[in-house]
């Protein structure tokens, strides 16, 4: 998992970029909103075989989502606000094999749905826990500043991103690619299971 490494990396000039849009009084929200609404024009451009117009749109998204929360700090961390950029961020997540299934649907389509697939359990797996985490007043030790629980795993948001701009740089290889990058998200999923069920078990009760 890379999170860790790269949050370290970008934690400063997101702090500092973070000053621009709160003093010009946007709200965090309104910063994961327009971060979410640039990242869907990565659909028809990859749908159409941009893809470098596609990978463009992806950075910005990702620009943004780091920026909402390192705004999100500064103003007040929320629930609304951590369940409106996690909620997006999934749609985004799986938006994005999508176009390259539209773009090729021959070649894509089947790997594109076994990675959506796989992005089912790794985020049906993260959201559960992160649940029952809560109710049982379980503390995250690394990410102390996340609105949710994040449980470790090989596929996080920096391996996924990875993932992303490999498809669009090497567009004729997403298949293989989405093939491996959805048997490491299952194996993020097997492992986040029993991990997870181990500490809820043996957890004391909410």
């Amino acid at each position: 998992m890379l999170d860790r490494y790269s949050i370290a990396v970008i934690r400063w000039p997101l702090k500092q970029a973070a000053k621009i849009p709160d003093k010009i009084g946007l709200t965090a929200n309104q910063v994961t909103v327009s971060g979410f609404l640039i990242g869907l024009l990565a659909l028809p451009a990859i749908a159409y075989e941009y893809y470098w117009l596609g990978l463009l749109f992806i950075a910005l998204n990702r620009i943004f989502d780091g920026l909402d929360g390192a705004l999100a700090r500064r103003q007040g961390i929320t629930d609304a606000g951590g369940f409106l950029d996690i909620t997006l961020d999934f749609l985004f997540y799986s938006m994005i094999p999508f176009a390259f299934a539209l773009a090729n649907p021959e070649q894509n389509a089947v790997a594109a749905t076994f990675l959506v697939f796989s992005f089912m359990g790794t985020g049906s797996s993260f959201l559960a826990f992160a649940i029952m985490a809560s109710k049982r007043n379980i503390e995250n030790p690394v990410y102390q500043s996340k609105s949710l629980y994040y449980i470790g795993g090989l596929t996080e948001g920096t391996e996924t991103i990875v993932c992303f701009v490999l498809f669009c740089l090497f567009p004729g290889y997403f298949a293989e690619i989405a093939w491996t990058f959805g048997a490491l998200c299952w194996i993020t999923t097997a492992t986040r299971i029993w991990a997870g069920y181990q500490t809820l078990k043996e957890g004391p009760a909410p």
